[in-house]
């Protein structure tokens, strides 16, 4: 009875974690999850013994005490990309994640951002500051060009568009620019910066699109989209669920022809119960 009631929670879990894929379906950059099980303590009735000159050897008896949850997988494949048309949204087109952070950087001239989360979503929009900010309001973290020379002046600071600005855009290199409308010239002022990691399955999810380095996710390496290993991005268009709904529909029913067996086997186990206490009668 013990054995079929982990297996109720377990199979409970599992639900959980395929309800919540199907609710997330349509969140932009959300990866689906994966749940595996693994036997748990056994039970030994008889132990093994190795062959003699007379006999060969016998095997173990043991009789299994359940289920566990052996893990939670991250599937971290690339969702599809669905084109919006908006300049601000843009989407990566391998690994990698968008640099996401919080601070003052009104503080003082380029003060740096620190980045705690890091999102695949890729949906940007200008805030009345100036800033390009994610739909949460945090800064997205990228570095600072010279004008002149294109190379990188501040890395690790939030992108300031100027007041007088107009058509920003974000290009394959991560590249933000905008036209002065001074000049009535193109500049490209800063570039997006994408964070890659040796474990990108260990991160954790800590809601709002976003995810935080683990103890198993390895470092960051930072990375211009496009170069050392980074992949590009796609302008104009959002990276959607990777949620095979197929497949999570069919783990739905795995998970509830689970329950309902191990909740067959409490039964049975009652009704042998009953027949062991009626045998007093």
């Amino acid at each position: 009875m013990f054995s079929a009631i982990s297996g109720l929670k377990q199979h409970q879990v599992m639900l959980d974690v395929t309800a919540n894929d199907i609710a997330n379906v349509n969140t932009i950059g959300y990866k689906s999850a994966r749940v595996t099980f693994q036997d748990s303590l056994n039970q030994l009735q008889r132990g093994a013994a190795g062959a003699n000159t007379a006999t060969g050897g016998t095997n173990a008896a043991q009789v299994g005490l359940g289920v566990k949850l052996g893990s939670i997988d991250n599937l971290m494949g690339t969702g599809t990309a669905q084109t919006t048309g908006s300049p601000l949204d843009v989407s990566i087109t391998g690994e990698g994640f968008f640099q996401i952070g919080e601070g003052n950087p009104n503080g003082a001239a380029n003060a740096p951002i620190d980045a705690r989360t890091y999102t695949r979503s890729g949906n940007f929009s200008v805030s009345t500051q100036g800033y390009l900010t994610n739909s949460a309001g945090q800064y997205v973290v990228g570095y600072q060009l010279d004008p002149g020379t294109g190379n990188p002046i501040t890395t690790g600071v939030a992108i300031k568009i100027p007041d007088d600005a107009s058509n920003v855009a974000i290009d394959t290199n991560g590249g933000v620019s905008w036209v002065d409308n001074g000049t009535g010239l193109r500049t490209t002022g800063y570039r997006l910066t994408l964070a890659n990691f040796a474990n990108a399955s260990g991160l954790e999810r800590v809601g709002g699109n976003s995810w935080a380095v683990s103890a198993n996710s390895g470092n960051k390496t930072v990375n211009t989209p496009g170069e050392g290993g980074a992949a590009p991005l796609n302008p104009g268009t959002l990276e959607m669920s990777n949620v095979d709904l197929s497949q999570t529909f069919t783990n739905m029913i795995t998970a509830q022809r689970g329950f309902q067996a191990n909740s067959r086997v409490i039964s049975t186990a009652d009704e042998m119960l009953q027949d062991l206490v009626n045998l007093k009668r």
